[in-house]
């Protein structure tokens, strides 16, 4: 089955020496592209960490309790929401997010796997344009 997202970002970023859990999210974070310049509040990770917890309970939360927990507002949420949905981190069930898997392993195996599946399209596409091209 091919799903689309609208973006995935992946930047190779030297790991942290430390072994610090907040530091080692934090840059598992940063390298999924869960960042940017513009969220000076990190608003995109304390998501991303409110849901790993309501993942490892197993328990579902809606943007109303995230925004409530988090001091943000619901439109803050919602926007990371729908970029965490559209990457294939977070999945919507009820009105209630959640990430994809039970584990963050098990959550990047999931997105190498989209990954590997959107190249396996854009090299059947180069393909067959090199083909019209008759450069094959």
């Amino acid at each position: 089955m091919y799903t689309t997202f609208k973006k995935i970002t992946l930047l190779k970023i030297k790991k942290p020496q430390n072994r610090d859990l907040n530091a080692d999210i934090q840059w598992l974070s940063q390298s999924l592209g869960l960042f940017n310049l513009r969220d000076k509040e990190k608003s995109c990770f304390r998501i991303f960490v409110e849901l790993l917890k309501c993942t490892k309970k197993d328990n579902p939360i809606s943007s109303d309790e995230l925004a409530f927990k988090l001091n943000l507002s619901r439109g803050t949420i919602v926007h990371h929401l729908n970029k965490l949905i559209s990457a294939g981190f977070v999945v919507s069930t009820h009105n209630k997010y959640i990430l994809r898997t039970k584990t963050l392993k098990e959550l990047v195996e999931l997105i190498k796997k989209d990954v590997n599946e959107s190249f396996s399209h854009i090299e059947e596409a180069a393909k067959e344009i090199d083909q019209s091209l008759n450069w094959e």
